[in-house]
C-alpha cells in the first residue's frame, strides 16, 4: 500500500523508534495478540494519519484531540478491537469513525475488502489523502451512525470509539454470523466490547474498561416514561 509520508515528522529514525516502542510498551503489554495486527501496527507511520498539529505525539498513549470535540483513539484500543474481531482474510469491514485512516489502514493489511466512514470533512479528507493508492479501503463521507447499506452486508462491524448504544441500521448491515466490536459507554464509564449478530439477534459482552474516545450521534433511545 502507498502511504504519503509528505509534511510528516522528518526524523525517521526517531518516529521508527517511536512506533516500535508503542508496540512493546502500549500493545504487546495489553492483550493485542493478533500478529497481523501488531505487524501493521509496527510498519505503519501513524503520523501519516493525524492532523499536521498532532504529529509530534502521534506515539503516545493517549486520545489525541482534532477539530470539532472529535479524538482519534488510543493506539492500544485500536489494537484491542481489531484483535477481538477475529479478522480473517477474505472479511469485508465496515468501519465507523475511520478519523484520520489509521485503522483502515491496518485492516486493509489483513482483510480483503474496508468501507471506512467518517463524518467530519476534514477528517476524511486526511484519511483519502494518507490511504491514496489503497485498493482495498473506500473512504465514505457521512453519518457515522447511517454507515454504508450500499455496500451491505459486512463480515465484521469495527466501532473504533466508543457509543451508547449500535443503532438498528448498522446492525442490520452485518450478515448473520457476523462479528461486531465496539467501544461502550455505561454510566460514564467507558470499555470495549464485542459480540456476534445471529438469526436469534444481536448482543454485546464487554471484555475490558478502558479509556476510549466518545463518538457523537449514538445516544441511547430515550425510554417512554408514564
Amino acid at each position: 500500500m502507498n502511504i504519503s509520508l509528505d509534511n510528516i515528522m522528518p526524523d525517521g529514525a526517531a518516529s521508527e523508534t517511536m512506533r516500535h516502542a508503542m508496540v512493546a510498551s502500549q500493545l504487546r503489554t495489553n492483550a493485542v495478540s493478533d500478529q497481523r495486527v501488531l505487524v501493521a501496527m509496527n510498519t505503519l507511520p501513524r503520523e501519516a494519519f493525524v492532523p499536521a498539529a498532532q504529529r509530534a505525539m502521534a506515539y503516545r498513549d493517549t486520545a489525541l484531540p482534532v477539530a470539532g470535540g472529535r479524538a482519534i483513539n488510543l493506539p492500544m484500543v485500536t489494537g484491542r478491537l481489531l484483535t477481538e474481531a477475529y479478522l480473517e482474510k477474505g472479511d469485508r469491514v465496515l468501519l465507523i469513525g475511520a478519523a484520520g485512516g489509521y485503522a483502515a489502514a491496518i485492516l486493509a493489511q489483513i482483510v480483503a475488502e474496508v468501507v471506512a466512514v467518517e463524518e467530519d470533512a476534514s477528517l476524511a479528507a486526511l484519511a483519502r489523502e494518507a490511504l491514496a493508492g489503497t485498493a482495498n479501503v473506500r473512504v465514505v463521507e457521512g453519518p457515522l451512525g447511517a454507515g454504508d447499506a450500499e455496500g451491505a452486508p459486512y463480515d465484521v462491524l469495527v466501532i473504533d470509539g466508543a457509543i451508547e448504544h449500535v443503532p438498528d441500521a448498522l446492525v442490520g448491515q452485518v450478515r448473520t454470523g457476523g462479528r461486531v466490536v465496539t467501544g461502550l459507554v455505561e454510566r460514564g464509564v467507558t470499555r470495549l466490547a464485542s459480540g456476534r449478530k445471529t438469526d436469534g439477534g444481536f448482543g454485546l459482552s464487554p471484555f475490558l474498561d478502558s479509556d476510549c474516545v466518545i463518538l457523537p450521534g449514538f445516544s441511547s433511545p430515550q425510554r417512554f416514561r408514564f
